[in-house]
Parts: C-alpha cells; sequence; structure tokens
C-alpha cells in the first residue's frame, strides 16, 4: 500500500462533501499539474491518503482511500489530464495543522514542507504513522 496527500480548498472541495459522496466516492478532478497528474497514475485501488484542506485551515482533517484507479479526467477533453476516485474513510480525531507538521523534526522532509503546492503528493509510510498518532488515528 502507498500513502498520498490530497489537498482541497474547503470553499471548494471540503472533507463534509467528500463524505456525503459516501462508499462511491468522487473524481480527484481538476488536476492540471503534471507531477500531480503521474502520482495519480501511480496510485491503486486501497491506496490510502489524507485529506487536507488548504487556504485557512492548512490541516489533514481526514482519511480517503483510492476507489478507482487513473482515468480520464471527466472535467476536459484533454487526454493529458487523468485522475483517481476516493473515498472518505474516516475523519482524524484531532485535525493535524501544517504548524504542527512543521514543528516536527521527524517530517522535515516530508512533500507537503518541502513542495507544499502540489495538490496531489506521496507520503511515506513514516509520516503516515507519525500524523495518525497525532490525529489520534489508530
Amino acid at each position: 500500500m502507498q500513502y498520498w496527500l490530497f489537498k482541497s480548498e474547503p470553499s471548494v472541495w471540503g472533507w463534509d462533501d467528500q463524505v456525503a459522496k459516501g462508499g462511491a466516492g468522487e473524481e480527484w478532478d481538476g488536476v492540471r499539474n503534471y507531477q500531480a497528474r503521474n502520482f495519480m497514475r501511480d496510485m491503486s485501488v486501497g491506496d490510502r491518503g489524507f485529506f487536507y484542506h488548504s487556504q485557512k485551515e492548512k490541516a489533514v482533517v481526514g482519511i480517503v482511500e483510492v476507489c478507482k484507479e487513473a482515468h480520464p479526467d471527466s472535467t476536459t477533453d484533454d487526454p493529458r489530464w487523468e485522475c483517481v476516485d476516493i473515498k472518505a474513510i474516516e475523519p482524524l480525531k484531532t485535525a493535524v495543522t501544517l504548524e504542527t507538521i512543521k514543528a516536527d523534526p521527524r517530517l522535515a522532509e516530508m512533500s507537503l514542507v518541502k513542495s507544499s503546492r502540489l495538490s496531489v503528493q506521496p507520503v511515506r509510510a513514516e509520516e503516515w504513522q507519525i500524523i495518525c498518532a497525532l490525529g489520534e488515528i489508530a
């Protein structure tokens, strides 16, 4: 299993919107960055991800799962753009803020700290464990 982080502006698509889609999940569409698209191409059904609210909140708020592998993005006719579908699994009991992540030296090499602009990015297994512990998820 691989781990990922999906960033979204909560005013556009937030955790509650994701939860409302239920087990069917929703396309993680609209990504127009080649590196982020390539990360989605690397994903497999069952991979887990953090759902991250960007802008004001700047925090990991939930856990999602990839429920459909990369396929054409339905929001464009341009064949270069693909997306995966994700479904909500569970909220973190405690949101883990970017400030908390940056303050933890164990997370200094995390993509979120080093390449914060990417909307889809990988998370190493040890980073996953640390953030789950901080968010009070077993």
